[in-house]
């Protein structure tokens, strides 16, 4: 049987209609096609207390606990992230920190280290969330994931979205399906 990867996808937003949320399916969909085995989830099922040690020390988030368990379950990352004031959300960084925490008998870096990334985002403005991608990017590289070369950006994506959260351009549709079918294809390939 041929391996199957899984892809842990969700954006770095809390909004019911987030855009990036709705690109972030859009990218699944390609990565399913591909073969993976896709887990959208969103943020806003997660809530977290900002990163805090002695938070930490006192007991560990319940939700912080499901969400290292849904990490350490895929393979890889899928991420579509808002850019908020030429950075990442907080919800984003406090996740990666919350994530980042060994629990007794877990390694450093657990739910990173080997993972894949792809991405993504998309903004109403007119970069399209690029910038805050080179931060994602960093901080991901830094805790030992590879995050694909590839990533997309999309400017006034409030004017390329369909109501049903499919993308009106169907190059672009085809693009951000393709990120998610490269993603499915090298974590195969590193991890089959």
């Amino acid at each position: 049987m041929a391996f199957t990867p899984k892809i842990l996808a969700f954006s770095g937003s809390l909004r019911k209609e987030s855009f990036n949320q709705k690109l972030v399916s859009v990218a699944a969909e390609g990565a399913r096609k591909a073969g993976a085995e896709v887990t959208v989830i969103s943020l806003r099922d997660y809530p977290l207390p900002l990163f805090d040690e002695d938070l930490e020390k006192a007991g560990f988030p319940e939700n912080a606990t499901k969400l290292k368990a849904l990490f350490l379950s895929h393979q890889a990352l899928l991420l579509s992230c808002p850019e908020y004031n030429s950075s990442i959300t907080a919800v984003l960084k406090n996740t990666i920190d919350w994530v980042s925490r060994p629990v007794p008998g877990e390694g450093p870096l657990a739910c990173y280290a080997g993972k894949v990334a792809a991405l993504l985002a998309c903004s109403p403005g007119g970069f399209g969330g690029l910038r805050g991608l080179v931060t994602v990017r960093s901080i991901l590289s830094n805790i030992k994931v590879t995050v694909l070369p590839t990533q997309i950006a999309v400017p006034t994506v409030n004017d390329k979205l369909n109501p049903d959260g499919t993308l009106k351009d169907a190059k672009l549709q085809d693009s951000v399906h393709a990120l998610g079918a490269e993603l499915a294809k090298t974590t195969a390939k590193l991890h089959g």
